[in-house]
Formats: structure tokens, sequence, C-alpha cells
């Protein structure tokens, strides 16, 4: 679904919810013949489809706007020279995407890497495109520990996209 310039998807998780509670709301009415439960049941359903895609749209949106922030703030960085002392620093990396992990809860993270090694792409919305094993990608984004406090370094990614690269 298209908002304005902004691709909105909705992850299949909150589909299946939605089909779930919906099955368990007729099966319910069927049963019990109290057809009075619809005046609940169907906004309730319908705010369940709504409330992710408003989440995914404003999520879109601010990404969006921050990616030129980091365009202008990030270097070039190899992946080799990430490091603990340089969480909260903005990088942008090139490499291969070697995995690809979570896309149907929309919130992929990736396995990028180059020559000198590999590195988690964490991205908390989708990417304006889709990414796939095997494509070379350009990655936006800021230095962050793997679980909040600790854990190796990886990239909480602003913007992810395809690259053509001799």
């Amino acid at each position: 679904m298209k908002i304005g310039s902004i691709e909105v998807k909705i992850s299949v998780i909150a589909i299946a919810v939605v089909v779930v509670l919906t099955l368990i709301l007729i099966i319910t009415v069927v049963y019990t013949g109290d057809s009075r439960l619809l005046i609940w049941g169907i906004p309730t359903l319908v705010m369940l489809l709504l409330i992710p895609v408003a989440l995914n749209y404003l999520s879109q949106r601010q990404y969006g706007e921050l990616e030129p922030v980091y365009r202008s703030r990030a270097k070039n960085t190899r992946i080799r020279m990430i490091n603990e002392s340089m969480i909260g620093q903005v990088v942008r990396v090139e490499g291969v995407v070697e995995r690809v992990y979570f896309q149907f809860l929309n919130r992929p993270q990736y396995l990028v890497a180059d020559r000198s090694g590999e590195i988690s792409v964490k991205m908390f919305t989708n990417p304006t495109e889709t990414v796939k094993k095997g494509d070379i990608v350009e990655v936006l984004g800021t230095i962050i520990n793997r679980y909040i406090v600790t854990g190796d370094p990886v990239i909480n990614c602003v913007s992810i996209r395809k690259i053509k690269k001799a």
C-alpha cells in the first residue's frame, strides 16, 4: 500500500493475528447468536490493522527524513575498522549482502560483508527497496551495541540501497 510517496507494508504476523481474531469473532457470534459482539469486534479488528500501518508509515517517513542528514555526516568505513570505540558514530559501508533475516516481521536484519570482514546491519523498518542475498549495497547508519549496552558492534541502519559497482 502506498501513502503519498511512502510504501507502507504490514507484517505477516499482524495479518495473521487479524485473521485468527476475525475467525474467533465469527465463530463466537455464530455460536452465541449475539450479534452485539460485532459492535466492538469489527472496530477492534480494523484498529488491529490500522495501528501497524500507521506505525510503519511513521517509521518510513522518519527514516526518509533522516537519510540526507546521515548521508552528509557519514564517514566511509571498512567493516574491519568498526569497533566498540566507534559506538554512536555515523558510517557508510559498502558490501555484499550475505544473509537476510526477519523481513517478514518488517524488521529486517542483514549480514553485510566487504573484503575486510562482515557485520550485522539492523533496520527497524522496511527499506525503500527490496534487498536480497547477493545484492551489493550501501548502508548508512549508526554503530550501536548488539544488545543495548553490551555485545559486539552492529549498524543501526537508516538506509540500505542497492548500488551498481564494477
